[in-house]
């Protein structure tokens, strides 16, 4: 079974997101579990401040040290990985998630104000972004991360292969491709026919339309992916 911990000042915003949906089946399937850990459980201010303003000046406050680092040390074990998710850090892609998924623990970490003390980053065994913007915290790229990730676990899906055909996860040679267009039922909707080739049951032809259906919607939606030789 993988865990994913949460170190979080608001647990309440992942409510819903472990109660219903991919995380929740996860769950159910006893192929994961969560947890939670707030900083501010550690704080030593009665009020359980966990954030001061920062040395030199400037706008905003940042998470101070030692809450943080009691919270993370309260949920790492032995193993585990622990990620910061920043505006700083790696692109996540699907390399990644495939990747973390392979962890027994994953410890996400959300950061929140104008950042966290800069003494804490040692902690971490890496960065990860969801993309080039500022969120109000860390705990929305925390869900994207923990669902992309859960898609991957064994067995988490009923149909052998349903995740290796997803964008991202398509290539051509060593470049990621979109995922092909898909339909279904009923074969004639509104004048538009679904492609003869799906209907034929020939899996041979059905795979090699696919693979040129994605390499197309790639070069259409997503030209950059095709100059980007996939790193190993």
């Amino acid at each position: 079974m993988t865990k994913i911990d949460f170190v979080t000042l608001f647990p309440g915003m992942f409510a819903s997101v472990v109660a219903e949906g991919l995380l929740a089946r996860a769950r159910g399937k006893g192929l994961l579990e969560t947890g939670f850990v707030n900083p501010r459980d550690f704080s030593p201010d009665k009020r359980r401040k966990v954030d001061e303003r920062p040395y030199g000046g400037g706008a905003g406050m940042v998470m101070t040290p030692e809450p943080l680092y009691a919270a993370i040390k309260s949920a790492a074990k032995r193993g585990s990985r622990v990620v910061y998710l920043s505006p700083q850090g790696r692109p996540f892609n699907e390399k990644v998630a495939r990747r973390l998924a392979k962890v027994r623990q994953l410890v996400l970490v959300c950061g929140h104000y104008e950042g966290i003390d800069e003494r804490v980053m040692g902690l971490f065994n890496e960065e990860i972004s969801i993309g080039d913007y500022v969120l109000s915290g860390g705990e929305l790229a925390a869900m994207v991360v923990a669902d992309a990730v859960t898609r991957w676990l064994p067995g988490m899906l009923k149909k052998e292969g349903a995740v290796e055909a997803e964008s991202f996860s398509l290539t051509a040679g060593q470049r990621p491709l979109l995922e092909y267009p898909q339909y279904t039922r009923p074969k004639l909707w509104r004048s538009k026919k679904v492609p003869e080739v799906l209907l034929s049951g020939n899996h041979g032809k059905v795979a090699e339309w696919r693979l040129r259906a994605a390499t197309l919607s790639t070069k259409r939606k997503r030209p950059d992916l095709l100059k980007t030789v996939r790193s190993h």
